[in-house]
């Protein structure tokens, strides 16, 4: 709906663009549970949908609202975030040059490294938040795609991405972004030149734990796009329709969550910086971070929910300190209303580059001072 894309973010996501239903008045959007669609006597589908592989009412109403408040042209819905993830990948096409961060969502970078690369792509990690490095690395003609993460799980590193857009599109890249932990609240890489951002919805967009979705926006349908959305139904990696929904009012209050764990994570920052058993944070909204200015230019009105910790004594300390919270729960996953602590060498393997007396903490909507309680009494044991 055009009129409405002047709105708030608050007020898109209250929303949801679905308008109310012209049958029942119902103001909450419902369930499309069927699988096929009726065609119309003249053997045509003049009401779009076929098969729901492909189209599903339920999807649009996640996708339209992601892709009005990206300021993209169309969103599209994905069974997880490496679903969503590998689908623009798959679109390329062999002996393509990839540039992909050295500091990225391990399961990516390992399917990158372990799968892409058999199929033919040729990937090369590098060092995304130093503009020189991505510059050196990019060949023009060659490089098809640059993907970054900003900020980069779990060291939150920070990437330029207007920047790195320019120099994308002037050696003949396409940028996309993985922005699951900036959601569009923070950041909106489109209206910094990328060409399709990527999330892992499972995550701030769902909001509480109980969906695992992936999604993709484009700043412009064109041949690329229609690959990446042919994978979409042609390697069948789609959103169930109940997941759908719940992804949808998760999405409600993502502007109120977002926002609140942005301010809890500064809080707990400044803090545990410090504190006596913590050797530093990594948290982008620190003055002192690297590339703290280029963060506070392209996230606006926070700088995210995470942070990550290396805790006094090495990876003995991290490993006991998570082992003795109370409020903090020890899970894999981020971006819920509950607060959760991780060790994230003990995941990611000996190839990891994060350090293994580091702790990455997933900020949720509990009291600041209860947090930093239950941390502080773990970390000094």
């Amino acid at each position: 709906m055009a009129e409405r894309r002047g709105w708030a973010p608050e007020t898109l996501a209250a929303h949801t663009l679905a308008g109310v239903d012209a049958t029942s008045g119902a103001i909450v959007p419902g369930i499309a549970p069927s699988t096929t669609y009726q065609r119309d006597a003249d053997n045509n589908y003049r009401r779009g949908a076929i098969y729901s592989r492909a189209d599903n009412p339920g999807y649009k109403v996640a996708a339209e609202l992601l892709a009005a408040l990206e300021g993209g042209v169309e969103g599209l819905l994905f069974a997880s975030g490496m679903a969503a993830a590998t689908a623009v990948f798959l679109a390329l096409e062999p002996g393509d040059h990839v540039i992909a961060p050295q500091v990225m969502y391990w399961a990516l970078r390992r399917w990158l490294q372990d799968t892409a690369s058999r199929w033919g792509l040729e990937i090369e990690l590098v060092a995304c938040d130093d503009l020189a490095a991505v510059a050196a690395a990019l060949r023009p003609g060659k490089t098809k795609l640059v993907w970054l993460e900003s900020p980069a799980n779990p060291l939150w590193t920070i990437s330029d991405i207007e920047a790195i857009a320019a120099l994308a599109h002037q050696a003949g890249a396409r940028l996309a972004v993985d922005s699951t932990v900036a959601t569009p609240i923070l950041t909106r890489p489109l209206l910094l030149g990328a060409d399709i951002v990527m999330h892992s919805a499972t995550k701030y967009l769902n909001g509480h734990s109980d969906v695992v979705a992936g999604a993709l926006v484009t700043a412009e349908k064109d041949a690329f796009w229609a690959r990446v959305r042919g994978n979409l139904s042609g390697v069948g990696g789609v959103l169930g329709p109940f997941e759908a929904w719940l992804l949808q009012r998760g999405m409600r209050t993502l502007p109120l969550r977002v926002k609140a764990a942005s301010a809890g994570a500064l809080q707990l920052a400044q803090r545990l910086g410090r504190h006596p058993h913590v050797a530093a944070v990594l948290y982008p909204g620190l003055p002192n971070f690297p590339n703290h200015a280029v963060a506070a230019r392209q996230m606006q009105g926070g700088f995210g929910g995470m942070l990550s910790i290396r805790v006094q004594g090495g990876e003995a300390a991290a490993v006991a300190t998570a082992a003795r919270v109370e409020l903090w729960q020890r899970a894999t996953s981020l971006g819920g209303v509950e607060s959760l602590l991780e060790h994230r060498a003990s995941i990611e393997g000996p190839a990891s580059p994060v350090p293994s007396d580091l702790l990455r903490l997933s900020v949720g909507l509990e009291a600041v001072d209860d947090l930093y309680d239950d941390l502080d009494r773990a970390l000094r044991g």
